[in-house]
Order: C-alpha cells, then sequence, then structure tokens
C-alpha cells in the first residue's frame, strides 16, 4: 500500500490549500494506544500511582495532554504536559527518547517549532529507528520552512511505521509541493487504516479541505459530514460545514455554525474566521466583540507558552490595523520561515502600504509549488499595487481558478479586481 505514497517522485498540476499549521499527534496517539483520552489518562495515573518512578509512563502521559490542549482550545493542559515530562526525566534522567520526543512534541504544539527541531534531533540519536522522532521532526521542520527536512524525516516515518499519523503528514507535505492528487491518495489510505472515530474524523476533515480548496464544495460537504457521521466529537468538522455554507450564500447557517465551533473550540483561527464573517454579513459590532475575544485568547495562550503571531498578522491585515499587522508578521518570520508566514508578512506589508518590500515575502510563499488561492490573490493585489497589471490579472485569475471560494471577505475583490484590470486594458 505506501509504495504509492513517494514523497519524492512525481508532479501534480492539481490545487487545493491548509490555512493553518498541521500539526498532528505524534505515533504513540492515545487511539493508538487503544482509548479515549480520558481512559488513556487514567490508566497512566493509576500506574504511576503504583510505580511513581516510571519514567516511560511519566512521558506517555504528556501525549494526551498535548491531545487535550488540541481538542478544547484548553493551552493550561500544556503546563501538566510539561510537568510529567519534567518528572519523567528525573526519574530517568539519562538517555530518556520518550520524555525527549514529548518534550518535541510539547514545543511543536506550543509553535516553538526550533525546540521541537532541537528534541527531536536528540531522539534520534538515541532512537533513529522510533517513528514517533520523525513525526516530531517532520512537524518542526514543515513549520520552520524547511522542506527537504520535512520531506525527508516525513519520509523514514512513512517507510518505519505506516499508518494514520504517518500518512497524514506525508499528505500534507505533498500537498505543500503541489502534489494534490499525491496528497488525496495518502489520505484515503490514512482512512482505510484508520480504527478509530477520532482517525476517521481527523482523515475525512482534511479529505473536506483538499476538496473545498479546489472549490469543489460538494465534495467538501460530503466529507465533512461524514466526519461528523463517524463520530469521534471533533468540532472542526463544524469549520468545514460552515465554510460550505458561506461558500454556496447561506451566511446565517454558516454564522451558526462559526458560533457552535467558537463555543465548543475557541481556537484564535476559528474566532478570526468568525469575525471576517460576521463582518461580511455585515454585523460589525458582533465582529468587534470576536475580535475583543480574540484577543484575550491570544493572550491566554501566550501566558501558557504558545506563540502565535501568524493568527495576529493576518487578522490584523484583514480586519484591524495594517502597522500591527506588519509587527506581528515580522514577528512571526523572525521565528520560522515557513510559507505560511511569508505569505502573512507580505499581506501586512500590502495592507500598510508597503508593497515593493511585500512582493519579495508573497515570492517566497510560492517557493514550495504549494498552489494556494489567498497566496495567489495577496501575490495579485500587491502586484497591482505596484503596477504590474499583466501579471497581476494573471495572480488574480489564477486565484479564483483555484478556488472561487477561498474567503468570504477577499474572493469579491478578487472579483472586483480583476474585473478593473480587465476593464483597464
Amino acid at each position: 500500500m505506501i509504495a504509492t505514497v513517494s514523497l519524492v517522485s512525481g508532479h501534480s498540476t492539481d490545487s487545493s490549500t491548509d490555512p493553518a499549521p498541521r500539526v498532528a499527534v505524534i505515533g504513540d496517539s492515545p487511539a493508538a494506544r487503544g482509548g479515549t483520552l480520558s481512559a488513556v489518562i487514567q490508566a497512566d495515573q493509576k500506574r504511576l500511582r503504583e510505580v511513581p518512578t516510571d519514567g516511560r509512563t511519566w512521558a506517555a502521559l504528556s501525549i494526551p495532554y498535548i491531545e487535550q490542549a488540541r481538542i478544547t482550545a484548553d493551552p493550561s493542559y500544556y503546563a501538566k504536559a510539561q510537568g510529567a515530562l519534567e518528572r519523567s526525566f528525573q526519574v530517568k534522567p539519562a538517555d530518556n527518547a520518550e520524555a525527549m520526543i514529548g518534550m518535541g512534541a510539547l514545543a511543536n504544539a506550543r509553535h516553538d517549532f526550533a525546540a521541537g527541531r532541537d528534541w527531536g534531533e536528540k531522539a534520534r540519536t538515541i532512537r533513529p529507528d522510533t517513528a514517533a522522532v520523525y513525526a516530531v521532526l517532520t512537524d518542526s521542520h514543515t513549520q520552520l520552512g524547511q522542506p527537504d527536512a520535512a520531506t525527508d524525516a516525513a519520509q523514514h516515518m512513512l517507510d518505519l511505521q505506516p499508518g494514520v499519523s504517518s500518512l497524514t503528514r506525508g499528505s500534507y507535505d505533498l500537498e505543500l509541493h503541489g502534489r494534490v492528487a499525491d496528497a488525496r491518495t495518502a489520505l484515503l489510505q490514512a482512512l482505510d487504516d484508520a480504527t478509530t472515530p477520532s482517525d476517521v474524523a481527523f482523515c475525512r476533515y482534511y479529505l473536506g479541505e483538499l476538496a473545498f480548496n479546489s472549490g469543489q464544495l460538494d465534495e467538501a460537504a460530503r466529507q465533512y459530514q461524514a466526519g461528523i457521521t463517524a463520530g469521534g466529537g471533533s468540532p472542526t468538522l463544524e469549520q468545514g460545514l460552515a465554510k460550505v455554507a458561506a461558500a454556496r450564500g447561506n451566511l446565517d447557517e454558516a454564522l451558526a455554525g462559526y458560533q457552535r465551533l467558537t463555543q465548543q473550540l475557541p481556537l484564535p483561527q476559528y474566532i478570526a474566521e468568525y469575525a471576517e464573517l460576521l463582518t461580511v454579513a455585515g454585523h460589525a459590532d458582533q465582529a468587534k466583540e470576536q475580535l475583543a475575544l480574540l484577543d484575550a485568547q491570544q493572550r491566554l495562550f501566550a501566558a501558557n507558552g504558545v506563540a502565535d503571531d501568524l493568527t495576529a498578522a493576518t487578522t490584523q491585515a484583514d480586519l484591524g490595523d495594517p502597522a500591527q499587522a506588519v509587527a506581528h508578521g515580522r514577528a512571526e518570520w523572525n521565528r520560522r520561515h515557513m510559507i505560511l508566514a511569508a505569505d502573512a508578512l507580505a499581506w501586512a506589508l500590502h495592507t500598510n502600504g508597503q508593497d515593493a518590500e511585500a512582493l519579495g515575502y508573497a515570492e517566497q510563499a510560492g517557493a514550495t509549488g504549494y498552489r494556494n488561492a489567498l497566496f495567489a490573490y495577496h501575490r495579485g493585489m500587491i502586484l497591482k499595487g505596484l503596477g504590474r497589471n499583466a501579471e497581476a490579472e494573471q495572480a488574480l485569475s489564477t486565484a479564483l481558478q483555484i478556488n472561487p471560494y477561498f474567503s468570504p471577505l477577499q474572493a469579491p475583490r478578487a472579483r472586483a479586481a480583476l474585473a478593473q484590470l480587465q476593464a483597464a486594458r
């Protein structure tokens, strides 16, 4: 089965997008260990009450805590994970690869991808044939903007332990290189391997994302709904259906979906998307309330060690203060040279009237071959601002060809700008 997933050969002219960094759980996930998060946590805690010097179990306990933070948007679980890992090192200070892997996963979850990479490399010296090591390294190299190293790590993981965790990472790597047909194949293989409702839902969500970001609304809705039907309790699937509703012009349905989503899972990204949709719907006061909530959530995450200037940069550029957007964009870029950070800084600079500098970052955003409608739109508007109208027209056309529904706020602006350029020929 894995022979069909090669991360270093072949090309695709298909396209899709993934607006948010995808950092999945590492190989030894709670699902892989055969239970729900709460059951796994309780089992580990019971074991530690009986054998408090079991460093391996202390390290293992960190993983469901990290996952709990992800699915609840409660960053206080990161402190619990860190405490478990520190205890693991106390009782097993030498050659503790399990705790190193846990520290790498925790650092990645907090968006400290450089530390995640460093922990992964330390673990690799002890356990070079352990798939979870390469899960950490794949995530960190991907988010640091080191695509060759990310591909190498993902391929190592696939070779060592083909399964949901490795195949979904391989899919993302393929997608970032423009190989969307191959990315879909990898996700379908992951879906075949999925044995728990949460894993099925995870695969269905990203199959839906591939479809949505290629403008295939019916297929996207089918995948999102299939994920909900499978169970697993993931509210992220509500986000997918809300996006489809907005794309179809059903704003009331979309707003209701985002309201449910942000009440269940108040992640900064989802709050920002809700604020944008409220703005489009003409509910300015409610949008301001969501932006205030976003600011509070970002402070909460920062207090728990999570660095996220990316969401702040894009939100300020679209709905707030362009100067603040640039400051956040530069802060994110200084931490990592990932294409998402390049695009965010490019757009922030554009909104602040700095198109000449913005263009260089927009070009870097396309360096891996990742064809992303929002990236193409941003590049097109920057080129338009520079008076390079023929190139701007091409970029805006590309954005709308990739996905005419890429943003409820920006897609109409892309169409208007394209019409203006065409009329001026």
